[in-house]
């Protein structure tokens, strides 16, 4: 075990600190990517690095940095995203992005050699909230065809699992063996509007019957591609949406999590003969779009191995999981070699005020990143890449 010690108050001051950026007075954070607190956040994350004696700089996207002063590269990039959705926890993205600047800051007071060699990132736009975002993974995407990412020999984040499946099992450390594919569609159903007063039912054309009736069969079709693939329903809007009216059109938003592409292009398929066979049944059309799509991925092995090695070397329960939130590793992993480690959710619940993980396993995590980051740069050989 390494000699080295991040500080776990310095740590723990720091996620208070961020939360008070978009805080709520229910305890969650409102920071949506290019909202007000989130660009305050930024300046104040960039002062955080430069004020430890370190160099930051944001990019054109608005991902932020931070490096030794002097260091020339190449780099082993490290952190997560700080933006959140509405209504969040206070440690989605944030914890990976400020223990990535602790474990910075404590190599670098140190003088230890691998401080050179390790740049820290706060991505922008992680979650997708704004029309705009095409899915999220905003900042990480735009990193992934830059210049900069010549420059980054692997990536590394650290996150909370924001599921059960680690408080389940027992478990306080998982390195994580890949991420599932999403892929989110757009389901328009087309009828007609009428009065919802004098038109007999069996005349009517309804689109919002149509589309409550696919939305409730979606589950078991999920379930009969693969026992493992999660769907949501994310949004449903009737038209003109008004309590006398018939609805004369429905729009869904319909997302699929899987660890295989076959299920995921499964899971398509069978969303679309279950619209057109109830559209058909309801004397609907249907119309079936997917919005966005992103790739299953696959950590590089090396990584993963070296990182549950170091876990184990805790001496605490240890597991290996696939992430089913998406992660800016998926986009990096493209580049070049990428891992992640969790830690425990309380209650597998995020997203939401009531996100929690006990203060002694955001230390443990942030420890085990540091010792990962050391051995990887040490040990593991500096890849050469086509990008």
């Amino acid at each position: 075990m390494s000699s080295l010690r991040i500080s776990p108050q310095r740590l723990l001051n720091d996620l208070a600190e961020l939360a008070t950026f978009g805080g709520r007075d229910d305890g969650g954070v409102d920071r949506i990517a290019g909202s007000p607190a989130d660009l305050a956040s930024r300046t104040w994350l960039a002062n955080r690095i430069t004020s430890a004696g370190l160099e930051s700089w944001t990019d054109p996207i608005g991902n932020v940095f931070g490096k030794q002063r002097g260091s020339r590269g190449p780099w082993l990039l490290t952190g997560s995203h700080t933006d959140t959705v509405p209504a969040a926890g206070r440690l989605d993205g944030a914890y990976g992005a400020l223990a990535a600047i602790e474990v910075l800051r404590t190599l670098h007071e140190a003088g230890h050699p691998s401080a050179a060699a390790l740049q820290t990132v706060a991505f922008w736009d992680e979650e997708g909230v704004l029309p705009t975002s095409n899915g999220g993974l905003v900042g990480s995407t735009a990193l992934s065809v830059s210049e900069h990412i010549k420059e980054i020999t692997g990536y590394v984040e650290l996150h909370i699992e924001q599921g059960p499946r680690m408080e389940d099992a027992g478990l306080e450390l998982a390195v994580v063996d890949g991420i599932v594919g999403v892929d989110r569609y757009l389901l328009v159903i087309r009828g007609e509007a009428n009065h919802a007063g004098t038109t007999p039912m069996i005349n009517r054309h309804d689109a919002g019957r149509a589309a409550s009736k696919i939305a409730a069969h979606l589950w078991e079709t999920a379930d009969e591609v693969d026992e493992t693939m999660v769907v949501n329903v994310g949004a449903m809007e009737f038209h003109p949406g008004v309590p006398n009216v018939v609805p004369g059109e429905a729009h869904l938003t319909v997302e699929f999590r899987a660890a295989s592409e076959f299920a995921l292009l499964a899971a398509g398929d069978r969303t679309l003969a279950l619209t057109r066979r109830i559209g058909r049944e309801q004397k609907c059309s249907v119309e079936v779009s997917r919005l966005s799509h992103k790739p299953v991925v696959r950590f590089d092995e090396s990584y993963v191995d070296l990182i549950h090695e170091t876990c184990v070397r805790q001496g605490v329960p240890t597991g290996r999981l696939v992430s089913f939130a998406g992660h800016d590793a998926s986009v990096i992993s493209s580049k070049v070699p990428t891992a992640m480690l969790f830690v425990p959710s309380t209650g597998g619940i995020s997203h939401s005020p009531a996100e929690h993980t006990d203060d002694e396993y955001l230390v443990q995590g942030a420890q085990v990143l540091l010792e990962t980051l050391v051995k990887i740069e040490q040990t593991l050989p500096k890849p050469v890449y086509l990008h």
